[in-house]
């Protein structure tokens, strides 16, 4: 396991209490934990249920779990008990941050609510994940990545034009959420070097895969019109979508017209860019499926991978589309730091890039431990 100076990275000195469980709030705690934050995931006497997540496996534990928990110490603690309760209390009067996502009422049943723990420790930050937040037509109901995907409008825009709404293939909502956690809790970090004081923090599911519906409601407030599925075609921009090659296909990106020239140049065919159809974006959009079919024509001879490569390198935004493995073996992703190894543990690494004080791995993701403080 690799090890730095204690006082090594941007959140140094910060303590966290992280009673989260499954995706959401350990995402948000591990990208404290990554920057230098202590923290100090505290789970049920049966564990984070995402231990049991697998196959596959690392050693007894899912991969699902061991994703999102490193850097973090660990700890067993039966909250619904006096003495689980008194010793959280005990942990919570040096830490800066506490995040949970346990259903609205639950803590403030065994008197952990915001009231109670504000009242002794009002230098607190108490963030809560939830599915609706405590109050409301929904508050207090669970809430799950794919039941916001489908309650929030993003399944229904996701998917073939001709197909069913589908859900995107990774948990977005879950992952925005613990961002938009971690996001709130920097602020009222900063915002309590003013005041002293912490604050809650609500965040749930249902606000941010709302959050998430750009440009398709932007698009529905102006134009009053309901967006539909279009597949990998973007709704307001074109080409911009995926296209057949001789190798697989490649992904367009195009955003201007400077672009689209780049693109014709490129592919050697300069009616294309000569073409009143094609003059402008909205023209493009216009004639969506024409220009879809010459591109087409035009991308036959071509291997995908390697007209990515030169597009891009003329400015145009073009990929290959590539599968997991592919990705995570590329020579960018090693080259950014983006997949960590040490021993047995595999990770994917932060995306937030700090000059003086970037994220290091310093634990592994903890092994279940006993129950504590509870004779």
């Amino acid at each position: 396991m690799a090890h730095t100076l204690p006082n090594a990275g941007a959140l140094a000195g910060c303590k966290v209490i992280d009673l989260s469980r499954v995706l959401g709030g350990p995402y948000c705690t591990q990208i404290l934990a990554d920057h230098g934050a202590d923290v100090l995931k505290i789970e049920p006497p049966g564990g984070d249920e995402t231990r049991g997540w697998g196959p596959p496996f690392l050693g007894e534990t899912a991969s699902y779990f061991v994703g999102v928990n490193r850097n973090k110490d660990g700890m067993t603690l039966d909250l619904s008990q006096p003495a689980g309760q008194d010793l959280l209390r005990h942990l919570l009067a040096d830490a800066d941050v506490m995040v949970e996502n346990f259903k609205p009422g639950t803590l403030e049943k065994w008197g952990l609510g915001y009231e109670d723990l504000k009242a002794a420790f009002p230098a607190l930050i108490h963030c809560r994940v939830s599915g609706f937040g405590s109050d409301g037509p929904l508050g207090g109901l669970p809430g799950y990545d794919a039941c916001a995907q489908a309650m929030c409008g993003l399944m229904s825009v996701n998917g073939d034009a001709d197909g069913e709404a589908t859900r995107v293939g990774l948990p977005v909502v879950d992952m925005v959420t613990g961002l938009n956690a971690a996001v709130a809790i920097l602020l009222a970090l900063n915002e309590r070097t003013r005041s002293g004081l912490g604050q809650f923090l609500d965040i749930t599911l249902y606000d941010c895969a709302l959050s998430l519906l750009h440009p398709h409601a932007p698009n529905y407030f102006y134009s009053g019109k309901v967006p539909q599925r279009s597949g990998n075609a973007h709704p307001n921009i074109a080409p911009y979508e995926t296209l057949p090659t001789a190798s697989g296909p490649i992904f367009l990106a195009v955003g201007n017209n400077r672009q689209f020239a780049m693109l014709a140049q490129t592919l050697d065919a300069p009616a294309l860019s000569a073409d009143a159809r094609y003059a402008t974006n909205a023209d493009r959009l216009r004639h969506r499926q024409a220009l879809r079919d010459d591109l087409t024509a035009l991308l036959a001879r071509h291997e995908a991978a390697a007209l990515a490569d030169q597009l891009l390198r003329a400015g145009v935004p073009a990929a290959a589309v590539q599968t997991v493995d592919q990705a995570l073996a590329h020579p960018h992703t090693r080259h950014r730091g983006m997949v960590l190894e040490q021993g047995d543990y595999k990770g994917v690494g932060s995306p937030i890039k700090l000059s003086r004080t970037p994220a290091t791995l310093r634990k592994l993701p903890p092994d279940l431990a006993p129950p504590a403080g509870q004779d």
